[in-house]
């Protein structure tokens, strides 16, 4: 049994197809999955609590209180209890308090305590799946990290036909079987990833710098961590936070700094992600005060920065995978090509500014994946999307019985 001993809270709402999830409580159950459903007031308008109770052998919680004496359900409990979240079938209603954080139900709250992944599965009228304030909701779930079951195809409730139908629970069932089988099979590997941008001091209060946010580098950490990888993230200066504590952080400011860094803990590394974007060149003189306008302009000399790529692809062990960025602006195959191939990398992750979308301080991206054989174009996705892709990529490059020595 794929999920034996797995925890999943089962969120249901007001919709017909709610009558699914007892199909998939059982099938959830068959394969060894404990369930515990969390139902809106309006779900209990399509199917009994009696009903999914006696599936799963657990009282349904619905309300914030259980009994008038003020005894309650707390979903900061269940969020801490559960190994997943399924939120099926998911209203556009529901999806939307998600998305915006609007608390006003049980459900709700423990969506917002929940520390385990969530999967949705939307259950709606085609027009209402196909609005902008529903696809918009959907991308934003997407940008934290949930993950979206698309609907299928078929004849829905109000007798037209269209994409809306909630997904069949067996699909469920496959897609949590799935996400399990692969959450630790990055167990005892040692990742070291590099993110965001470098900082080359001109003087005490300016740098040269570019516009990397370190968003795709942290979705890669993140991912990793949460297959089971030990994460080492060497990030230049950046806002964001890490929430995985599989994730070992390393704060840097210039590219010498995570030269040294990346150097160093590649040495006994399973893989390297090379995802920052690092300056090429940094001031060959910093000036120790601040530099006073007293002319019209100034000639700043600068020097080529030590290349953490080309170190690591000469450092590179057989057993070693090494993956590379490539942000074009021109002839994007052909320098990804050649920048694969001058650095040594397994393989190299291509994206153009070309593309709407992609790029610098954006949410979402858009990928090519190239090697020696060819090459592998992606549509836009979030960021925490294509961040699965290539680790699923870089799962199937690396030998599984290698471990990682921290």
């Amino acid at each position: 049994m794929n999920m034996k001993g797995k925890k999943i809270v089962l969120g249901i709402t007001g919709s017909i197809a709610a009558y699914k999830a007892a199909i998939l409580i059982r099938g959830l159950i068959k394969k060894g999955a404990e369930v515990q459903v969390v139902i809106t007031p309006a779900g209990k308008e399509f199917i009994t609590p009696i009903t999914l109770s006696a599936l799963t052998s657990k009282p349904v919680v619905c309300d914030f209180f259980a009994q008038r004496d003020g005894t309650w359900n707390s979903h900061v409990d269940l969020g801490l209890w559960a190994d997943a979240m399924v939120v099926a079938p998911a209203t556009a209603s529901t999806i939307g308090k998600m998305a915006n954080g609007i608390a006003d139900n049980m459900l709700i709250t423990t969506y917002l305590s929940m520390k385990a992944p969530v999967f949705i599965a939307p259950a709606m009228d085609l027009d209402m799946f196909a609005h902008p304030s529903t696809q918009k909701n959907l991308d934003t779930l997407r940008s934290y990290g949930n993950y979206i079951i698309e609907p299928a195809e078929g004849e829905l409730a109000s007798h037209l036909v269209g994409k809306g139908r909630m997904e069949e629970p067996e699909e469920i069932v496959k897609t949590l079987e799935a996400f399990f089988a692969k959450q630790k099979n990055l167990a005892r590997k040692k990742i070291v990833i590099t993110a965001g941008p470098t900082y080359e001091k001109i003087d005490p209060v300016r740098f040269i710098g570019n516009y990397s946010s370190g968003k795709m580098g942290f979705a890669l950490a993140e991912e990793c961590a949460s297959r089971g990888a030990e994460v080492v993230l060497i990030s230049g200066p950046v806002t964001i936070k890490t929430h995985h504590p599989n994730i070992r952080r390393i704060d840097v400011e210039s590219a010498k700094e995570m030269y040294d860094s990346a150097t160093h803990e590649f040495t006994t590394a399973s893989a390297g992600i090379l995802c920052a974007a690092v300056a090429d060149f940094t001031p060959e003189v910093v000036a120790d005060h601040k530099i006073k306008r007293e002319k019209d302009d100034l000639v700043l000399q600068l020097k080529p920065t030590q290349d953490i790529a080309a170190a690591l692809g000469k450092q590179k062990k057989d057993r070693q995978i090494l993956v590379g960025f490539a942000l074009e602006t021109n002839d994007e195959f052909q320098n990804a090509q050649k920048k694969l191939e001058r650095k040594n990398f397994d393989f190299i992750v291509l994206n153009s500014l070309q593309d709407k979308g992609a790029g610098f301080r954006c949410d979402t991206n858009k990928i090519t994946i190239i090697d020696r054989q060819g090459a592998i174009p992606y549509p836009l996705k979030s960021k925490q999307e294509v961040a699965k892709d290539i680790i699923d990529r870089l799962t199937n490059e690396l030998p599984m019985q290698q471990s990682a020595t921290m």
